[in-house]
C-alpha cells in the first residue's frame, strides 16, 4: 500500500490501543490483555473511512457490553495532530473513524512528491523473476494468440518491475523436435515444387505462404543444387536458412510491439549443454523412473499427475517434455532465479501438473514455477467473429493486427480481461478515436490535464511543492473520491503483481479518467479564486502525472496533445 496509506492505518491501530490505555488507567475499563481487533475500510462511505470492531473484540475481556466499550474508548480518543477528526459508534458498538482534509492534502502532496517512482515500492523486495512469454514456435509469423500472450506477458513483467521484483523477460525458441522436423519436410516440400519436382504437400504440415517464400528465396540462392542430394542434407540446409530469418522475423515484430528479451534462450541449448541428459539421469538416479514397452517412464503419478507420463520412447529419443524440464531446471537451478513465470496458452492445462511433478522429483519447491493459462481471444467486426485458419495460412498474424489497429490499443486491450477469460477483441472500437475506446479515453484524459496545466502556466502560475494548508481547500466529495483513488495505485500494482493480472492496473486507470472527468465537470478548475484555483491545479498535476506512470510503465504512449 502507500507510505500515507500504511502510516495512517498504523496511526489509527496506535490511537485504538492508546485510547484502551487511558481507559483502563482511570478505571472505566479492567485491566486484561488487548484482544485481536480489524481495522478496515467500510463499503458505504457513510460508516467512515475506516471502521474497528475493537469494542467487539474486548466485550468478553472487558465484561462489558460493546456499546459501553466502545463509549469509552471514543472519550479517551486523542486526535489532536493526527489525520483524523472524528470518530462515532454505530451499531452495537462499531466505531467509526473519519479522515480529516489534512489526509487528503497529503496524499496530493505525496504524489506530486514522488514524480514518476510514484506507485512503486519494495514489495518484491529485490526477487529474481523470470517471466517467459510469447515463446511462439519459430517455424511461422506470430498469431493473435500470441499477440494477447505478448501483451499480458509483456505488462506482467512491468507490473512486477514495479512492485519491486528484478525481472527477467525471456523467449524460449523451440528450434528443435516434432515441430523443427515439420518445418524442414515443409520446406524440403515447397523448395523440391520450385525445381519442378511432382511432389504433393502432406496434409499435417505447414501451408502457410511464409513456407513458399521460404524456399523460393532459397531456390533463388541456390538453385537445384539441393534438389537431388540426400533428403538429410537437403532439409538441413534449408532450415539453418530459413530458422535464423524466422527468429529474425518475430525479434523485430516484437519490437514494433515494444517488447525487447532480455535472452531469447534456444531449446538446443539444453540438449548441448548436457542438461537434457542429466535431467534423465537425475531421476533415475532418484527411483522415481521404470522401463515399459522399451521406453523410460517418470512416476509421475506419484508426484500429483494424473498418469505416468514417457521420457525416453522406445526409439531413443526423448519426449517433448525432457527439454521443458531441463529449461525450468536450468532457470531455477543454474541461473538461479527465485520465481519461473510461464505465461502458456489454454491448451497447457495438464502441462503445468506434469512440468511441477517433475521440479518436485528433481527435488525443487515446484510452488517456485507459477503458470498464467491464458484463454483464447476472438476477433470481432461488425459485431461478427473473423474466422481464422492456421493451415490454410491465413491467419491474422500480429503484423496484420498492427497494421489495422494502433500499438497502444493492442497492448492497452488484450490487458481489459484477467488471462484466464476469453476476450473478444473489437477490431472497430481499438481503432476508435472516441470515449468508447477505453485506451483513446485515458489518454484523452491525461492530454485535457495537460492542456489545462499550459493554460495556467500562461496566466503565470507555477506549480512547485505544494503547501499542505492550501491543499485542504479540496474538500468536495468529487475531489475526494478521486485523491482516495489516487491513493491506492500502490496497493492496485501490489494486488496486480501477487495475481499475475495487469488487468487490474488497466481497470484501475480508466477509472482514474472517469473519476477526473466527474470531477472536471463538476467543478471548474480556472477560477478567480486563486488560492483554490491553485490547489485543483496541484490535483490535476497528481492525477497527470498518475495517469503518465502507469502509462509509461505499460509502455503505452501518454499524448499531451489529441
Amino acid at each position: 500500500m502507500s507510505r500515507l496509506v500504511k502510516e495512517t492505518q498504523t496511526q489509527l491501530k496506535n490511537l485504538i490501543i492508546n485510547a484502551v490505555e487511558a481507559a483502563v488507567a482511570k478505571g472505566e475499563l479492567p485491566e486484561c490483555e488487548l484482544p485481536q481487533f480489524i481495522i478496515e475500510k467500510p463499503a458505504d462511505k457513510k460508516n467512515g473511512d475506516f471502521s474497528s470492531n475493537i469494542a467487539m473484540a474486548g466485550a468478553r475481556c472487558f465484561r462489558k457490553a460493546p456499546r459501553m466499550i466502545a463509549e469509552s474508548i471514543v472519550s479517551n480518543l486523542n486526535l489532536e495532530g493526527t489525520l483524523f477528526e472524528r470518530a462515532e459508534i454505530a451499531g452495537p458498538g462499531f466505531i467509526n473513524f473519519y479522515l480529516s482534509p489534512q489526509y487528503y492534502s497529503e496524499i496530493v502532496a505525496d504524489v506530486i512528491k514522488c514524480g514518476d517512482s510514484y506507485g512503486r515500492s519494495d514489495y518484491g523486495e529485490g526477487k529474481k523473476v523470470i517471466v517467459e512469454f510469447v515463446s511462439a514456435n519459430p517455424t511461422g509469423p506470430m498469431h493473435i494468440g500470441n499477440a494477447r500472450g505478448g501483451a499480458i506477458g509483456d505488462c506482467l513483467a512491468c507490473v512486477l518491475d514495479a512492485a519491486g521484483y528484478d525481472v527477467w523477460r525471456e523467449f524460449y525458441v523451440n528450434d528443435a523436435g516434432n515441430q523443427i522436423e515439420k518445418f524442414a519436410t515443409s520446406l524440403e516440400v515447397r523448395y523440391l515444387q520450385a525445381c519442378g519436382k511432382d511432389i504433393e504437400m502432406p496434409e499435417d504440415a505447414y501451408h502457410g505462404a511464409d513456407i513458399t517464400e521460404h524456399a523460393e528465396a532459397f531456390k533463388a540462392q541456390y538453385g537445384d543444387r539441393y534438389a537431388d542430394c540426400s533428403s538429410e542434407e537437403r532439409r538441413k540446409a534449408l532450415v539453418d536458412f530459413a530458422l535464423p530469418k524466422n527468429i529474425k522475423g518475430l525479434e523485430e515484430d516484437l519490437k514494433r510491439y515494444r517488447i525487447v528479451y532480455d535472452n531469447w534462450f534456444k531449446e538446443s541449448t539444453v540438449h548441448e549443454n548436457g542438461e537434457v541428459e542429466r535431467v534423465i539421469n537425475t531421476l533415475k538416479e532418484k527411483g522415481v523412473t521404470y522401463e515399459s514397452e522399451g521406453a523410460l517412464w517418470f512416476k509421475a503419478s506419484e508426484f500429483g499427475n494424473d498418469k505416468d507420463i514417457v521420457l525416453i520412447r522406445a526409439n531413443g529419443l526423448p519426449t517433448y517434455i525432457v527439454p521443458d524440464i531441463a529449461y525450468h531446471y536450468n532457470k531455477l537451478v543454474t541461473r538461479g532465479f527465485d520465481k519461473a513465470i510461464d505465461v502458456l496458452g489454454a491448451d497447457h492445462h495438464g502441462y503445468v501438473p506434469r512440468m511441477k511433478a517433475a521440479l518436485t522429483a528433481l527435488g525443487l519447491d515446484a510452488n517456485r514455477l507459477d503458470c498464467v493459462i491464458m484463454q483464447m481471444v476472438r476477433l470481432v467486426r461488425d459485431g461478427e467473429t473473423i474466422k481464422l485458419s492456421k493451415r490454410s495460412g491465413k491467419a491474422i498474424t500480429l503484423n496484420t493486427l498492427l497494421e489495422e489497429i494502433p500499438i497502444d490499443a493492442a497492448r492497452f486491450f488484450f490487458n481489459l480481461r484477467e488471462p484466464n477469460s476469453h476476450f473478444d477483441f473489437d477490431l472497430e472500437l481499438a481503432a476508435k478515436q472516441s470515449s468508447d475506446n477505453p485506451v483513446y479515453y485515458v489518454q484523452y484524459a491525461h492530454a485535457r490535464i495537460c492542456s489545462i496545466l499550459r493554460k495556467a502556466q500562461e496566466q503565470g502560475f507555477t506549480l512547485g511543492t505544494p503547501d499542505t494548508e492550501l491543499l485542504n481547500l479540496l474538500d468536495t466529495e468529487e475531489e475526494r473520491e478521486l485523491i482516495v483513488h489516487l491513493s491506492a495505485l500502490t496497493d492496485e500494482i501490489v494486488f496486480a503483481a501477487k495475481n499475475y493480472d495487469p488487468a487490474r492496473i488497466t481497470h484501475y486507470v480508466t477509472q482514474l479518467a472517469t473519476l477526473f472527468h466527474k470531477f472536471y465537470n463538476a467543478n471548474r478548475v480556472m477560477l478567480e479564486d486563486k488560492k483554490l484555483m491553485e490547489a485543483r491545479l496541484y490535483l490535476c498535476k497528481a492525477v497527470k502525472d498518475t495517469i503518465y506512470n502507469i502509462l509509461t510503465m505499460l509502455k503505452i504512449e501518454a499524448p499531451e496533445v489529441m
